[in-house]
């Protein structure tokens, strides 16, 4: 065999051998990713939503809940609804110390930002330091480095810091989670604050905790605040 042969032989045993593994059921990665070709057509895309809190909608536009009471966040993107496989790796990423499914999260979450408004900062929310030392990694800022580094936006990752170790919103009702975050956020240190900035989160549900945050920033001087996470719960 010659030396063209055996190189291409081991190629394409390179690649069978490492080739990516779907982190959801195992199966052949696809398209170069850790998640097989089921598991990514059955992706449940954000692609109709509202502009204020990224809540799916039949037509692209402004909900009625937007409308009625505006949120301080100017524009709220979600890639995904939440549900499958999402259900799946998000937990993965946030509870059990995946880092590859957190990595999969953000490549997406890359591809889905790079057409919206450029700010000029992003802010990843932060763990309260007890909840930090349990988990050992803060997945909001996991997902906000490869971002920062793909749009080369500076990544303030200490601007805003938690101030209370709040229940976990999870937990919570809806009317709970708003009380559960009064005085939740500060502005860390001396901060200098841009006048765009953008949230960083995983998941939103009802929005609270970015509202929160929101609220600090814009009570701080910041003129325009959105929030990027990777998927909204319906």
């Amino acid at each position: 065999m010659d030396a063209a042969k055996v190189d291409k032989w081991w190629r394409n045993v390179g690649r069978t051998l490492f080739a990516p593994r779907c982190l959801v059921c195992a199966e052949r990665g696809a398209g170069g990713r850790d998640l097989c070709a089921a598991c990514t057509a059955a992706l449940p895309w954000n692609r109709s939503a509202c502009l204020r809190c990224a809540i799916p909608l039949p037509v692209p536009g402004t909900c009625g809940q937007c409308l009625q009471t505006p949120p301080a966040l100017t524009e709220t993107h979600a890639v995904f609804v939440y549900g499958f496989p999402l259900d799946r790796l998000v937990p993965r990423f946030k509870f059990h110390n995946d880092l590859a499914a957190g990595r999969l999260l953000s490549e997406w979450m890359v591809d889905a930002s790079r057409d919206l408004p450029r700010p000029q900062a992003l802010l990843p929310i932060p763990l309260h330091p007890q909840r930090l030392r349990q988990r050992g990694y803060d997945q909001a800022l996991e997902l906000a480095k490869p971002l920062a580094r793909a749009l080369q936006v500076p990544l303030l990752a200490n601007a805003l810091v938690r101030t209370r170790a709040t229940a976990p919103q999870s937990e919570l009702d809806a009317a709970a989670r708003q009380r559960n975050l009064r005085r939740a956020f500060a502005i860390g240190g001396e901060a200098t604050l841009p006048d765009h900035v953008v949230l960083i989160d995983d998941v939103m549900t009802t929005g609270a905790t970015l509202q929160a945050a929101a609220k600090t920033l814009l009570r701080a001087g910041v003129a325009r605040v959105d929030a990027w996470v990777c998927a909204r719960v319906p």
